[in-house]
């Protein structure tokens, strides 16, 4: 695109001197000129004449993200965030957002990443509004997402254990697709255990399973007392009863996995009801 601004003065130079001022260009830009009018005297020093008209122009290119980061900016300005810098990387499927500042990414980044979610959300419809190609956005905050990450690849190794151990159900928080396609590739390289997602909306949460055939490696329950006893009394009752039963992970229906990775977006939420 070019940018342009026209001045005037009694001489050329002035003209472009007044030019270049209007233009504000960034320095050691390659800034051209184009005289329009060059000045004229006036007829006995008394009548007529006119000033030197010059226009200066350069050509740059186009932020194609300018609206999202000034969007983004506004948002952080409302949080209390007055010294962010935003970076972006695209390609033709992807968009990635980093945002860094000196002030507590806290507030930002909101419980369990809530917060960051939504601006991440809200930025994708910006970005996507009024074109056909589609691009996934994500936003991360100094290294926030990694740490999520880490911390959901643990969780998903330690419930993983206590289902091949102890062979129950074990039914994670809600999390957004993101998340849950997390855990689910997590959980594809660990034997013996697979997963599906219950819910809908912001309540769809992952659900670790047994594989069909597969045998928990500890037939006693969670504590001893009985052959497969939650709790002592009977062979298999909670008290007595005819078996042990855990309302959390027992209410979750056994179903075949169900993967959460298609039509996720990169980091957060787009399609809740996957």
């Amino acid at each position: 695109m070019i940018k342009e601004a026209i001045g005037t003065g009694s001489t050329l130079d002035e003209a472009k001197e007044a030019a270049l001022k209007a233009l504000g260009a960034p320095e050691d830009t390659d800034v051209k000129y184009e005289v329009i009018e060059r000045e004229k005297a006036k007829l006995f020093g008394l009548f007529g004449g006119s000033l030197a008209k010059v226009k200066a122009f350069y050509e740059f290119e186009e932020d194609p993200f300018a609206k999202a980061k000034a969007y983004v900016l506004t948002i952080l300005k409302n949080l209390g965030v007055n010294d962010a810098e935003i970076s972006v990387e695209a390609d033709e499927e992807d968009v990635r957002i980093s945002i860094n500042c000196d002030d507590d990414y806290g507030s930002v980044i909101g419980r369990r990443g809530e917060t960051l979610d939504a601006i991440q959300y809200l930025t994708r419809l910006v970005i996507n509004r009024g074109t056909e190609d589609y691009r996934r956005v994500s936003i991360n905050v100094g290294n926030y997402r990694e740490k999520r990450e880490n911390t959901l690849r643990s969780l998903a190794r330690k419930n993983a254990a206590k289902v091949r151990k102890y062979g129950r159900n074990v039914v994670l928080e809600p999390m957004n697709p993101y998340e849950r396609r997390i855990i689910h590739t997590t959980l594809q390289d660990i034997e013996g255990v697979t997963s599906h997602s219950v819910g809908s909306d912001g309540d769809r949460k992952v659900v670790i399973t047994l594989e069909e055939g597969v045998k928990p490696t500890h037939s006693g329950g969670y504590n001893k007392g009985g052959r497969g006893g939650y709790n002592k009394g009977g062979r298999g009752g909670y008290r007595g009863g005819k078996s042990s039963y855990n309302k959390s992970e027992a209410s979750a229906p056994s179903r075949p996995p169900r993967s959460d990775s298609a039509g996720a977006s990169l980091y957060g939420k787009i399609d809740l009801n996957k």
